[in-house]
């Protein structure tokens, strides 16, 4: 009985010092300066997201939707690809600012509301290279919808912040649509 309680505490010791040396190499405490992160600043961007579904060449595209879905009034289960351009001005020949990759998917039975989960890809001035990250829902038919900045990357690592979309225009024949958006984000 000894002999069992001294071995059981030979292991339960061993395992303590490994488990705290494998920790080690883990995880560890940084200082944030060591990765160059300074002073936080807020920055707000303004652009214009370019929806467009029907035409030649789409930036939307569906790729997959429920067996419910063309009877559905909110189109729900219906999941859309997108890589649509940002400008600076509601026209989609004004300068081009980055891109809005990802995915939205009709996510409401009651209203047309969609899943977003896509990036913002800049590039333009100081923010090209630079990604933010958006996961939220967006009732489009209300005034003003915010959804949620998760995170960044380039410029804006360590990021958060909201995003608020308004629609400017929406063709309610092709559903192409013009959709101005004020970013708020917190960043180093």
């Amino acid at each position: 009985m000894a002999r069992n309680h001294l071995i059981l505490s030979i292991l339960l010791l061993f395992s303590a010092l490994t488990a705290s040396e494998s920790d080690q190499y883990f995880s560890k405490k940084i200082s944030p300066s060591s990765l160059g992160l300074k002073k936080e600043k807020l920055t707000h961007l303004h652009f214009y997201f370019h929806d467009i579904i029907t035409a030649k060449n789409p930036t939307a595209v569906q790729v997959a939707e429920a067996a419910m879905t063309n009877t559905s009034s909110t189109v729900f289960g219906a999941v859309f690809v997108m890589d649509d351009p940002l400008t600076v001005s509601p026209e989609i020949n004004s300068k081009m600012v980055g891109r809005a990759q990802g995915i939205y998917a009709s996510a409401s039975q009651s209203e047309i509301g969609f899943l977003m989960v896509l990036n913002f890809a800049f590039m333009e001035g100081k923010f090209n290279g630079s990604n933010l990250s958006v996961l939220g829902r967006n009732a489009i038919f209300s005034g003003v919808r915010e959804m949620p900045i998760v995170g960044g990357s380039g410029v804006f690592r360590f990021s958060r912040g909201y995003a608020q979309a308004k629609t400017h225009t929406i063709d309610l024949q092709t559903n192409n649509a013009v959709v101005e958006y004020n970013v708020y984000v917190f960043h180093y």
